[in-house]
């Protein structure tokens, strides 16, 4: 990891060898790309970013950040000195092949139980940070303190998020069911208070200048269906020829979240957009393909959010999410039922569509007080 400067932007340069392992980890942090110039992958130059490459890369074994580490260890050892601060170095440790063995059962009994792949891939690198925490212990001899001293010393001491908390949390929890650990009381692991920020909304106006800058057709109709359905990223990724129902106006969304199947009605507009787009590209399996053929790439869909919102000259921190949240206000503030948009979202509880009446203009009382 190196830093430079690349386009007038202070960034952080990636290099390693041609690794498959390596690049598909690195392919998968926000706002990574890859620079011909420089001949390397790299994304921008901030803290965040710094920690969230540090943690991601530091799960590969062989990749050696020593130094890196070291340093970022030092710099905190002075900001915060604790007994315990040695211990943050654990999770570079190799797995032993005894506790690779179980991780290795915990990936497949997951696959068994169709669990999504992203879902199988969270959990399993949630467990094998959690493990390494602990080099010196066996799984059969970690207990429940084991994961309150986690929590302080690794999560907490790393200053990582309440929901990465949450996710190792659940990892945890789940793999010791599997793996039958009787050190660990799965009843007595308490997941962490969560954060409640409110959605991210644009004004119609804002969504309209949104998708008025796209001159490429294609862009424009992935974040068109987008808000015009209230589409997850992965869930437009996945849609295909056969997801398009034109003479019943309808798009069938499946595998969703949850692996929930739902559909989702289309106007007249969008299949017109759609049709035009077909005409343009004839895509032969998915709806949206990348330039060399099969499934459209997520960075990409990212990227063409992120120019769409720079052309517009929306000065958010928008991301392709808040055209989710923006279709599920929209709707609300016209009259639309709560239950129907619940229905049209894919939300197992009606409490997680609700969240939505505190950002509605029409549910926001407007006090006269002159």
């Amino acid at each position: 990891m190196q830093k430079s400067i690349h386009r007038e932007e202070r960034v952080l340069c990636l290099h390693f060898d041609r690794d498959l392992e390596i690049e598909k980890m690195v392919k998968m942090l926000p706002a990574c790309r890859w620079s011909q110039t420089m001949k390397c992958w790299y994304l921008p130059n901030t803290t965040p970013n710094f920690r969230l490459v540090l943690e991601k890369l530091r799960l590969v074994a062989y990749v050696d950040f020593s130094e890196v580490v070291k340093k970022t260890e030092a710099i905190q050892k002075e900001r915060t000195p604790s007994p315990t601060s040695a211990r943050k170095a654990t999770p570079m440790a190799q797995l032993s092949e005894p506790v690779q063995q179980e991780v290795e059962k915990f990936s497949k009994w997951l696959k068994s139980k169709r669990y999504s792949t992203n879902t199988i891939k969270t959990y399993t690198e949630a467990v094998k940070t959690f493990v390494r925490f602990f080099k010196d212990k066996t799984i059969a001899q970690i207990n429940n303190e084991d994961l309150v001293a986690f929590n302080n010393d690794y999560i907490l001491a790393n200053h990582y998020s309440s929901s990465f908390q949450n996710q190792v949390v659940n990892a945890v929890k789940l793999f010791f069911k599997v793996v039958d650990n009787r050190l660990i009381d799965v009843d007595l692991i308490q997941r962490p208070r969560r954060d409640h920020p409110l959605p991210s909304v644009f004004s119609k106006e804002e969504v309209k200048q949104l998708l008025d800058v796209l001159p490429n057709i294609k862009h424009k109709a992935m974040l068109s269906l987008i808000y015009a359905c209230g589409l997850r990223r992965n869930e437009l990724l996945h849609l295909k020829l056969t997801s398009i129902d034109s003479k019943r106006k309808l798009v069938l969304i499946t595998h969703a979240k949850g692996n929930k199947d739902r559909i989702a009605p289309l106007s007249d507009k969008i299949l017109a957009l759609l049709r035009a787009y077909y005409q343009a590209y004839k895509p032969k399996e998915w709806l949206f393909e990348g330039q060399a053929g099969g499934q459209y790439d997520e960075r990409s869909l990212a990227s063409v959010m992120r120019q769409a919102v720079t052309k517009a000259g929306i000065k958010k921190p928008a991301t392709l999410h808040w055209l989710r949240h923006s279709f599920a206000t929209h709707l609300l503030e016209a009259g639309t039922d709560l239950r129907y948009i619940q229905e049209l979202l894919g939300h197992k509880s009606s409490k997680t569509t609700e969240i939505y009446t505190h950002v509605s203009t029409k549910n926001i009382g407007l006090m006269d007080i002159y």
